[in-house]
């Protein structure tokens, strides 16, 4: 006996479930299809050479952007070399933001290559009115230490901003101007601070005697004498003479230098031998100029370098210490 009722629900059955898994396998794809459009869209991609243009560069950018930095704490800009991936992330990149004037010595090349091949490379250096060095060994060639200078940096801050927005798609214009202005106005308060730091020291103790030359931006800016350098150069590649000792060993002599000033990421035995030349008592001091450190380390962020940097200077050449004075990241912030 045949069951007509049972054989007319039969094909409605089939086609219930058959459009269930229609709707399942379009589910399905859709969320693909989002997964692709969320994960699978290039960020865009920013490479900065130093660590202090890089934490610059990274307050700008905040989340809008990958930004690569290929040298890490306690690199020497001057003999840094770059890896087979870092110079196809050069080449990779969207924008690559460069000190220039000569500090990346064997980086060089790699930008210039990215470059001719179309990448977009913003030299900061020759943007913020660059001085030359004073002392005769190197006159006439443009310093690249800037960024012992604040006010320069910030001339740096609004070329890195400008050239994001310009040339980096994808970037949400409103985001990084207001990220450029928060940091801004910190920097704005650490040369604010510095100089009321500085202006404690006497006018006959406002000699400077480094390491190399890295300072020059830093004597401009807030009125110091720069006497020497143990290495009498721009470069930590060179190396001093035993007659370029004894110059400068007298004119520690006859300026009174109360202190020599050494690169905490160098080894400090050059500036021990000038010390053993002189007749004075010099004590040296570390600083912190060509790169930043690890986290807690002293120098983690360009700020925290700069306010350890004029803390030094500012004791180590005789300055009486202040009452009260920032605390590290308590600078002014814009909400």
């Amino acid at each position: 006996m045949t069951h007509p009722a049972r054989h007319r629900h039969r094909p409605t059955a089939l086609a219930a479930s058959l459009a269930l898994a229609l709707a399942l396998v379009g589910t399905l794809l859709l969320g693909l299809a989002a997964c692709t459009t969320t994960t699978g869209a290039r960020r865009p991609g920013v490479v900065v050479t130093t660590d202090i243009l890089g934490d610059i560069t990274r307050e700008i950018v905040g989340d809008q952007a990958e930004v690569t930095v290929l040298m890490g704490p306690g690199a020497d800009p001057h003999s840094f070399g770059v890896s087979a991936p870092q110079a196809a992330k050069i080449e990779q990149a969207d924008l690559i933001v460069h000190n220039g004037l000569g500090l990346e010595e064997n980086v060089l090349r790699h930008v210039e290559a990215a470059r001719e091949a179309g990448v977009d490379a913003l030299a900061v250096g020759e943007g913020v009115d660059p001085l030359t060095y004073a002392s005769d060994d190197m006159a006439g060639r443009l310093d690249p230490h800037f960024w012992t200078d604040p006010l320069r940096v910030r001339t740096a801050v609004r070329l890195i901003t400008d050239r994001l927005i310009e040339h980096v798609d994808g970037v949400d214009v409103a985001v990084v101007r207001a990220n450029a202005a928060r940091y801004d106005a910190r920097l704005a308060d650490l040369s604010a601070w510095m100089s009321r730091r500085f202006a404690a020291i006497p006018d006959d103790r406002r000699d400077l005697v480094t390491n190399h030359h890295v300072f020059g931006y830093l004597a401009q800016r807030f009125g110091f004498r720069v006497v020497g350098a143990v290495i009498p150069s721009g470069t930590t590649l060179a190396s001093p003479s035993a007659s370029d000792l004894k110059s400068l060993a007298t004119a520690i002599e006859k300026a009174k230098v109360p202190a020599i000033f050494a690169d905490s990421s160098r080894p400090d035995r050059l500036a021990q031998a000038l010390k053993r030349e002189s007749a004075v008592d010099v004590r040296v001091l570390p600083l912190f100029s060509e790169s930043l450190t690890e986290r807690g380390g002293g120098a983690a962020t360009y700020l925290e370098m700069m306010r350890a940097n004029t803390t030094a200077i500012a004791d180590g050449l005789g300055a009486p210490t202040p009452t009260a004075r920032p605390a590290a990241g308590t600078e002014r912030k814009t909400p």
